[in-house]
């Protein structure tokens, strides 16, 4: 072994004895606060064993951590055997320099990465070495998945704890925090107007959906489980709002880039939009360029003094009155003829909504019993229509009982100030329809609260 090697070997074999360690970190506190009475301090000084492993793994340059992890998953990745002798060691990273190989087997083995038996003579990784390259490796394969939304790693986490019955609070309040930060973020996005970052956020969206969908298994096995705690059950609990919150998002994408489509801006008879030109800018790196051979002379600014504006002023005053009345009002003009392409969309509008002020009737609203709830399927009062009209029709469900929209004016307005509730489900419901196979089973429902006045 070289002096160097000796030295690196000296220095990671020294520890700090258990009283160093405890004065070095109550150095971070105020006076008055121990940390033995810290929570969270408590747990992570009991996994100080695990902690150090990922000490010795990532501390230092990036350089010197790439090494010791290409080290470590050469020799974990070897499935032949489990011991390795050092001229195994040396041929299989040969491409490494001996001296370097030296300085990382010495930190792997100094911190229980690899166990060395004097006996046999040879290396072995141990198991918290293959537990922590297998959670690297796993953060590592869904780093590499699209996964916009960066919520596939923690959901294969909690999956993974429940399927072995070990998931934690932790993990799920890591889970929850994240589908909040991402509700935080659509809601910014959308409250911007930017029809950029609503159809990145949109697209991000899609991405959170197709996860929740996966994730409502686990959460659904966690709340039945009887053996759970109460705080792991209200996490779950909470995870179910947030996804519920997310959902329910996409009426509010649509109505943000539908109102952004209305009031799209064309450059005369073109075709082209405000939209358009901006996409083909951002598609340039160096908008500069764009002007090289475009003028030919340099732009020569021209600067006016007030005194000199005050003279021209005069001269306008006293020299350019008008020499006659005016003749009278120019003829008028017929206006030119225009295409309303909203007309459709308003007219299906106004009919869906008529149809629904009809539903919220009390003496028109289908009911089983004189006492029983006042409700019909969806779907029933969906269809029939095209798989166009139904999917519009649908997307302004949401609207039922929102309070923001109920206070503008308009006929979504009107929509949303009826006494009517819309009740969705996970359940899908086959229907006998030409066009719409199966449709998600919910109901709408005469509210309790306004039977009175819809009574009246």
């Amino acid at each position: 072994m070289s002096h160097t090697a000796q030295a690196t070997a000296a220095a990671v074999d020294h520890n700090p004895t258990e009283q160093e360690q405890q004065d070095s970190l109550q150095a971070h506190f105020q006076p008055h606060v121990s940390v033995d009475e810290i929570e969270q301090v408590f747990h992570l000084k009991r996994a100080q064993p695990l902690l150090q492993v990922f000490t010795a793994l990532f501390h230092g340059g990036f350089e010197s951590v790439l090494v010791r992890l290409l080290v470590l998953r050469e020799l974990a990745n070897d499935a032949a055997t489990s011991a390795f002798t050092r001229a195994d060691i040396n041929t299989r990273l040969a491409y490494l320099l001996p001296e370097s190989l030296e300085t990382v087997l010495n930190r792997l083995r100094s911190n229980q990465l690899l166990a060395w038996d004097a006996q046999q003579g040879v290396y072995r990784v141990t198991p918290m070495a293959r537990n922590v390259l297998s959670a690297i490796d796993g953060l590592l394969t869904l780093g590499r998945e699209e996964d916009g939304a960066e919520v596939g790693f923690l959901l294969s986490q909690v999956a993974g704890a429940q399927a072995v019955g070990g998931v934690t609070t932790e993990q799920l309040q890591h889970l929850l925090g994240r589908l909040v930060d991402l509700t935080e973020e659509f809601r910014d996005a959308i409250a911007s107007g930017s029809e950029f970052r609503l159809r990145e956020s949109q697209a991000k969206w899609h991405t959170a959906c197709d996860w929740v969908e996966k994730g409502s298994e686990i959460l659904r096995a966690i709340t039945s489980d009887e053996n759970a705690d109460a705080a792991t059950h209200r996490a779950a609990q909470a995870i179910g709002r947030a996804q519920s919150a997310l959902l329910n998002m996409q009426g509010m994408f649509s109505r943000a880039l539908n109102q952004i489509e209305r009031q799209r801006v064309h450059l005369g008879q073109s075709g082209l939009s405000t939209t358009d030109i901006k996409r083909w800018l951002l598609a340039h790196e160096d908008l500069a360029s764009l002007a090289a051979d475009a003028i030919e002379q340099p732009v020569k600014p021209l600067f006016i003094t007030p005194a000199e504006m005050i003279d021209v002023a005069e001269t306008e005053l006293t020299t350019l009155r008008p020499t006659s009345a005016m003749a009278g009002l120019p003829s008028g003009e017929d206006a030119p003829l225009t295409m309303n392409e909203t007309t459709a969309m308003q007219k299906e509008l106004d009919d869906w909504l008529t149809r629904l002020s009809d539903f919220a009737t009390l003496n028109n609203f289908p009911s089983v019993a004189e006492e029983s709830p006042r409700e019909t399927p969806v779907h029933e009062a969906l269809l029939p229509a095209s798989f166009a009209v139904a999917s519009y029709r649908a997307s302004l469900l949401p609207l039922l009982g929102d309070e923001g929209e109920a206070s503008l004016q308009g006929a979504t307005a009107e929509l949303a100030r009826l006494p009517l509730t819309f009740a969705p489900t996970d359940t899908m419901v086959q229907l006998d329809d030409m066009e719409i196979a199966a449709m998600s089973l919910a109901n709408l429902s005469l509210n309790l609260k306004d039977d009175g006045k819809a009574a009246s």
